[in-house]
């Protein structure tokens, strides 16, 4: 042990001889030692925007070419990904990252040494396109989306493009969002004449798993005019065929045709208000020209094992005959139309009896020309719930005496705030008040040297939003160029012609417009 502590005492005397008579040999400098300051801790940033960094590195510091920089960010959340966003000094980044928290690290290395220094921020990313109105556009025939954001005010066009290996789709259709029973990262749907697809709920991203033929249990190409959901189901037309989609299982995809051998209309009816089982939903069988309905549950032993395809006046008949005389209702017509053409079909949350039985119209065309307009009011073959009966043939109105009512491209909507029909010719917006008769038009307001292209009443689905329901969006274009129009509805009872309406511009033609709710 004593020769050990010998030996050891020996080396050191001569590691320190060495040093002393080396001194000098080679080129010190002082270390620099930074201190990096002027950046916030915590920090908060919409996507979209420019992210502005410019951080101080101390009085110590050496010039900026002696250093190398770095910002990455690592999301938060269980996926731990790097994302590096800059690489000089003061950062000027576009955020193109998804909502969520994130930390974020500045690193400063020293070029000669390697010797480097780090500091790290919380960093809250808030999505620009959280809220507010989601806008179509056909953009020479390309589908385009265009955001109205209410979260900064400002109007984001061509979000879409940002997906570079999303395939352009042709023909924009409609813009929906199922915020039940769709996948929870990409609830909507962008429908057009060449397909559809999911988009995410982050920045509208596009995955090729989104594409609407993973949906779809045969090899059919579809492409949706829209889609219905009610009850534990949803349903869709593409071309003249209808499919139906049950929503109970997860993996639950789209099957063969529900119709035989006829088409039906592009428009599916059914209560969009009530919570619901068994629901009944309205199709036009277009060859026939008649109304058909579908309950996919009632072939179950449990429900009586029918045919789930009827015939309305036999799904009256079975109504009644499974749950009673009562449970088919309403006297507003005595008989089911044959022989009609269709024109149109929209579901409201309308009822005259203040319950959640919710309205279907459908307006359908006499070979005489005359236009004639069917409510119809569709519940759940359970009773489950909100629906008191099965079936309700609720309203009947003749719209003849109607101006221009039935000129080719006009477009309708109906409210769910009062009995009332709304139709766009041209650039003109008339009203319809359903409760008088003999039915007439009154005119709402004229927008001068503009076309009307998009006409609709947004049903939001979040309580607080409710009332916003019976707000009118108009859409209207000019020499190619689309404008955006809110008429506010339930303080005026749906009266628009006084109503100074919210305007947003800068789109294309407008195709179609959805709400996105928080």
């Amino acid at each position: 042990m004593r020769l050990k502590k010998i030996i050891y005492v020996s080396l050191f005397s001569l590691g320190a001889m060495a040093c002393a008579e080396d001194k000098g040999n080679y080129d010190y400098h002082e270390l620099a030692e930074l201190e990096i300051s002027g950046v916030e801790d915590n920090l908060s940033v919409l996507t979209y925007e420019h992210l502005r960094l410019n951080p101080d590195l101390g009085v110590a510091a050496r010039p900026k070419d002696q250093y190398e920089y770095e910002w990455k960010v690592i999301n938060q959340d269980e996926s731990n990904e790097v994302t590096l966003i800059g690489e000089n000094r003061n950062l000027d980044y576009q955020v193109e990252l998804a909502a969520g928290i994130y930390t974020l690290y500045f690193t400063v290395k020293e070029k000669d040494s390697g010797l480097y220094w780090q500091k790290n921020y919380q960093l809250t990313v808030s999505d620009t396109t959280t809220e507010g109105w989601m806008v179509l556009c056909s953009d020479g025939g390309r589908a385009r989306l265009d955001m109205v954001s209410t979260v900064t005010g400002e109007t984001y066009a061509d979000l879409l493009k940002s997906n570079k290996d999303m395939p352009e789709y042709q023909g924009p259709r409609k813009i929906q969002w199922l915020s039940k029973y769709a996948a929870q990262d990409s609830p909507y749907y962008l429908l057009t004449d060449q397909g559809a697809t999911r988009l995410g709920k982050n920045k509208f991203i596009w995955k090729e798993e989104y594409e609407f033929k993973y949906e779809v249990a045969t090899l059919a190409d579809l492409c949706p005019y829209s889609i219905t959901l009610a009850g534990f189901g949803r349903m869709m037309v593409s071309g003249t065929d209808a499919y139906y989609n049950e929503t109970i299982s997860i993996d639950g995809l789209y099957g063969t045709k529900v119709n035989k051998d006829f088409g039906v209309a592009p428009h599916v009816g059914a209560n969009v208000g009530a919570t619901m089982y068994a629901a009944v939903y309205l199709m036009y069988d277009i060859d026939n020209k008649r109304f058909v309905t579908y309950c996919p549950m009632m072939r179950s032993e449990a429900l009586g094992g029918y045919e789930p395809l009827q015939e309305i006046t036999g799904m009256e008949e079975i109504a009644r005959k499974a749950k009673g005389s009562d449970k088919v209702v309403g006297d507003a017509f005595e008989e089911y139309p044959v022989g009609y053409e269709y024109v149109y079909m929209e579901n409201t949350k309308y009822d005259a009896g203040n319950a959640k039985m919710g309205t279907t119209y459908t307006l359908l065309k006499d070979t005489g020309g005359k236009l004639h307009l069917y409510g119809i009011q569709l519940g759940d073959f359970m009773l489950f719930a909100d629906c008191t009966y099965i079936i309700g043939r609720a309203y009947y109105g003749d719209l003849s005496a109607c101006t221009d009512i039935g000129k080719e491209g006009n477009l309708y909507a109906f409210s769910s705030l009062r009995n009332y029909m709304y139709y766009a010719v041209g650039g003109t917006l008339y009203r319809v008040d359903l409760s008088e008769k003999p039915l007439r038009a009154e005119k709402q307001f004229t927008l001068s040297g503009e076309t009307i292209t998009c006409l609709k009443f947004n049903l939001y689905q979040k309580v607080a939003n409710a009332n916003r329901s019976f707000d009118l969006v108009v859409g209207s274009t000019k020499n190619g160029k689309g404008t955006l129009r809110i008429y506010e509805g339930l303080s005026g009872e749906g009266d628009f012609s006084t109503v100074t309406p919210a305007v947003y511009t800068g789109f294309t033609d407008i195709v179609d417009v959805t709400y996105r709710e928080r």
